[in-house]
């Protein structure tokens, strides 16, 4: 992270619980966080917000959207844009077969906290 800038995170989770203890994580870190629980609230986010460091978003999301449908063309429009998958069917990930998810960690759920950091760190380093 910069001295003069949080990074900033956008989490995009609909277990309201897995929202929180991401959102308080993240935020202890330092980075500045962002909440969407859903792919509409997400693109809102993506089309108003002019700089986003890094997407964490579940796979299986409410209104038959997913976290690659998402990330697809987040990436698109933002190739600097990375992200992580998190989910507790990783498998399905990898089965959908977009090239977003052979270089995106994937973490399934339940995930240790630290190991989500460590991503991040390489991520933005």
């Amino acid at each position: 992270m910069s001295e003069d800038a949080q990074d900033v995170v956008l989490i995009v989770e609909d277990d309201e619980s897995i929202m929180f203890v991401l959102g308080e994580y993240l935020a202890g870190l330092g980075y500045r966080v962002l909440k969407a629980i859903n792919g509409e609230q997400a693109f809102e986010i993506l089309a108003s917000k002019p700089h986003l460091d890094l997407m964490v978003t579940d796979y299986r999301l409410p209104g038959g959207i997913s976290g690659v449908q998402i990330a697809e063309p987040a990436l698109l429009l933002r190739p600097e844009l990375k992200v992580i998958f998190i989910s507790g069917y990783p498998q399905e990930i990898l089965d959908c077969n977009s090239p977003i998810t052979r270089n995106a960690p994937i973490l399934a759920k339940p995930f240790d906290l630290d190991t989500l950091q460590e991503h991040i760190q390489r991520l933005l380093a």
